[in-house]
C-alpha cells in the first residue's frame, strides 16, 4: 500500500514538473513570437527565429506527449482530447521540416507555412498558462477593483503592442499609442491616425485582439479556459465571477461564461461570412486581405468598437451604397449593444415559445405555461432598444432628407437613417459624413449616445434600462405615485437609485471633460469638443473630425473619459471607495423641498 503511493506521489511530482517546463517554454515561445512579428529582421535572423521555433515545437510535442501517457484520474476528457491534438499538431508541424515527407505528400504544403506555427504556438501557451492556480480574494481585490485593474493591464499592454516598430508603416508616439490602445479596448473608436493606412496588418490584429478582449472583458477569458484545462475553481473565485459575469446562481458562473464566449464567437463568425460575400471583390481583390476585412469588421461590429479599416469608415466611395453591407454591420452591433444576459434570456424565451407551440400541436393538454420566461431586465430593455430605434430612425430621416440622405434612392435613405439611429448608440461607424448634419440631428445623436447600448453588453453610455427607469420615475411621479411599477412588477429602490446616481456621475464627467477640452483647444468648436466628449464617454466613436487634431493633453482627457465611460464612473467609486457591510441602524426621515 506505502508503494502505491509513493508512486501516485511520483507520478504527481513528474507532472507538476513537466507542467511548469511546458509553461516556461510556452512563454518563452511567445516573447519569441512577439520579438518576431513586432520587430524587422534580416534573412540569417529569420533563420534563426524559426530554428528555436521547431526547437520549441519538438521538446513541447515530448513534453506533451509524455503529460498525456501519464496516468491522470482528475484530468477531463476534454483536457486529454486537446493535450493529443496539440501533441498530433506539434508532431506534423516537426514532420514538416524534412523535405521528403512533403515532396511526397503534396496536400502538407498547405500547412507548411509560418502562420501554422504561430497558431501552435499559441495554443501551447494558451494551454500551459491556463493551468496555472489562480485565486481572487475579496480581501484584497473587490469585483469592482478587479475589473478595473484587468482594463489597465489590456490597455497598457496593447500600447506596448502598438509601440513595436513593426506594428506601423512609420512609428507612433506614446501618447497616440495610449489613445488608440484605449480607444480599442474600451470598444469606443475614436482614432488619431488611420487605422487602414498608418498600422500594418500584424498592428491592425493587434487592435482587433483587443477590441475582443475589451469587449467581453479580459476575465472572461481567463476565468473560462482557467476553469476549462483545471476542470476546478475555488468557491471565493466563483464568488468573484458571478459579480464579474452578472451570473444569477454561483453555480452556473461557468455555464454562463461559456454561454457567452460560445455566442459571441458564433455571431461574429457568421457576422464575417455575410460580410466577406458582400463586398465587392473589385474593391479588395485579394482573398486573404476581403477575410480579415470580413473578421476585422465583424468583430468591430458586434464589440460596438466602430474601428475600421477604411478611411472614411462606411462613407469611403465603394462603400457608401453597399446597402446590404450597412444592414449585417447594423445588426452585428445591435445585437452586441442588447447585453449577454438579455441575448440569453432571449434565446431561452424563443426555444420556450417554439417548444410549446409544437405541444400545442401534438397535443394542447400538455402544452405548459411558464410565466415570466421574459424577465422583467429582458421586457424593458427589448421595448427602449425597439422605441429608441424606431424614434431615432423616423427623426433622421425627416432631419436629414434634403441634406446627407439627398444622393440615397429611397430604399437606400430608409437604411441609411436607420443605420444613423442605431450606430450613435456606441456603435461608432458612420454611413454619412457627421459633420454635415444639421443642428437637430446632432441634438438626436447626442442624446442617443448618452443613452448607449444596454446593460452587461459591449456598449457604453448611460444604458438603456437607467434612460428606462428615469423616464418611468418622472411619469410614476406625476401620476402621485410613490414607486415605479411596470408589467405588474414593483421596480426596487437599489436599481432607482443606481439609475440617478449614474446619469448624475455621467453629466459630471461629460461635463468636466468639455469644460477642461474648450479651454485647451480655444481654436475649436465647441460643439464639435461637446460631440468628442459625449462620443468618448459613451464609447461611440463618432467625430466631428477635431481628434487627430487635439493636442497631448486634450488626447489624455479624452482617453480618461473613454477609460471612465466604459468602466463606469459608479464601478470607480465602487473600487475606491469602501464598502460599507451593514447598517444597523436608521435615522428619522425627512422630506427635502425639490420643486
Amino acid at each position: 500500500m506505502l508503494s502505491f503511493f509513493k508512486n501516485i506521489t511520483s507520478e504527481i511530482y513528474r507532472e507538476r514538473r513537466l507542467s511548469k517546463i511546458a509553461a516556461i517554454l510556452s512563454i518563452f515561445g511567445v516573447c519569441l513570437l512577439i520579438f518576431d512579428l513586432g520587430f524587422t529582421h534580416i534573412e540569417s535572423e529569420r533563420n534563426f527565429l524559426k530554428n528555436l521555433y521547431y526547437g520549441i515545437i519538438s521538446l513541447g510535442f515530448l513534453i506533451v506527449l509524455v503529460r498525456s501517457l501519464l496516468p491522470r484520474q482528475k484530468t477531463p476528457k476534454k483536457v486529454r482530447l486537446f493535450d493529443w491534438i496539440l501533441t498530433v499538431s506539434f508532431g506534423i508541424l516537426f514532420l514538416l521540416r524534412i523535405d521528403f515527407i512533403v515532396a511526397s505528400f503534396q496536400f502538407l504544403k498547405f500547412f507548411n507555412q509560418m502562420g501554422w506555427v504561430y497558431l501552435g504556438l499559441f495554443f501551447f501557451f494558451i494551454r500551459e498558462v491556463s493551468s496555472f492556480k489562480v485565486n481572487f480574494k475579496k480581501d484584497y481585490l473587490n469585483p469592482a477593483q478587479l475589473f478595473v485593474a484587468s482594463f489597465l493591464f489590456i490597455i497598457f499592454l496593447g500600447t506596448f503592442f502598438l509601440l513595436l516598430p513593426k506594428a506601423t508603416h512609420s512609428g507612433i508616439g506614446l501618447i497616440d499609442a495610449l489613445f488608440t490602445a484605449t480607444s480599442a479596448v474600451c470598444v469606443t473608436g475614436l482614432i488619431v491616425v488611420d487605422t487602414g493606412t498608418y498600422f500594418t496588418t500584424f498592428g491592425q490584429s493587434v487592435i482587433m485582439v483587443l477590441i475582443q478582449l475589451g469587449g467581453l472583458g479580459i476575465m472572461t477569458f481567463a476565468s473560462y479556459f482557467s476553469y476549462f484545462f483545471r476542470g476546478n475553481t475555488s468557491y471565493a473565485n466563483q464568488l468573484m465571477l458571478k459579480d464579474i459575469s452578472n451570473s444569477e446562481k454561483i453555480g452556473e458562473v461557468f455555464m454562463v461564461l461559456k454561454k457567452i464566449l460560445l455566442l459571441t464567437f458564433s455571431i461574429e463568425a457568421a457576422g464575417a461570412l455575410f460580410i466577406y460575400f458582400n463586398i465587392d471583390s473589385a474593391l479588395i481583390s485579394s482573398v486573404s486581405d476581403r477575410i480579415f476585412f470580413s473578421i476585422f469588421h465583424s468583430i468591430s461590429g458586434f464589440c460596438n468598437a466602430g474601428f475600421s479599416t477604411l478611411e472614411n469608415s462606411l462613407y469611403e466611395p465603394g462603400f457608401r451604397f453597399n446597402y446590404p453591407l450597412h444592414l449585417i454591420i447594423a445588426a452585428l452591433f445591435i445585437l452586441g449593444g442588447i447585453g449577454f444576459p438579455i441575448l440569453l434570456n432571449l434565446y431561452k424565451y424563443i426555444r420556450y415559445y417554439v417548444f410549446r407551440k409544437l405541444q400545442k400541436i401534438k397535443d394542447p393538454h400538455r402544452a405548459n405555461y411558464l410565466p415570466w420566461v421574459l424577465n422583467l431586465n429582458s421586457r424593458i430593455v427589448l421595448t427602449t432598444t425597439l422605441i429608441l430605434l424606431l424614434t431615432g430612425t423616423v427623426l433622421f430621416y425627416i432631419f436629414e432628407y434634403n441634406n446627407t440622405l439627398s444622393e440615397h434612392s429611397e430604399f437606400g435613405k430608409i437604411v441609411t437613417a436607420f443605420f444613423g439611429a442605431a450606430t450613435p448608440r456606441t456603435a461608432g461607424f458612420n454611413s454619412v459624413d457627421t459633420s454635415a448634419l444639421h443642428f437637430s440631428t446632432l441634438m438626436l445623436v447626442f442624446l442617443l449616445m448618452w443613452i448607449g447600448a444596454s446593460p452587461a453588453s459591449t456598449g457604453g453610455g448611460i444604458k438603456t434600462s437607467t434612460f428606462a427607469l428615469a423616464t418611468l420615475n418622472f411619469f410614476s411621479l406625476a401620476k402621485g405615485k410613490d414607486r415605479i411599477e411596470i408589467y405588474r412588477r414593483e421596480v426596487s429602490n437599489i436599481s432607482i437609485r443606481r439609475a440617478f446616481a449614474i446619469i448624475s456621475l455621467s453629466l459630471i464627467v461629460i461635463g468636466l471633460a468639455i469644460f477642461l477640452i474648450a479651454f485647451l483647444e480655444q481654436d475649436k468648436n465647441i460643439i464639435a469638443i461637446t460631440f468628442e466628449a459625449f462620443s468618448a464617454y459613451s464609447t461611440v466613436g463618432l467625430s466631428m473630425g477635431i481628434t487627430a487634431g487635439l493636442s497631448s493633453t486634450s488626447k489624455l482627457i479624452i482617453i480618461a473619459t473613454m477609460f471612465i465611460g466604459r468602466v463606469s464612473m459608479l464601478t470607480l467609486l465602487i473600487a475606491i471607495l469602501r464598502n460599507i457591510k451593514h447598517l444597523n441602524y436608521r435615522y428619522p426621515s425627512e422630506e427635502i423641498l425639490i420643486n
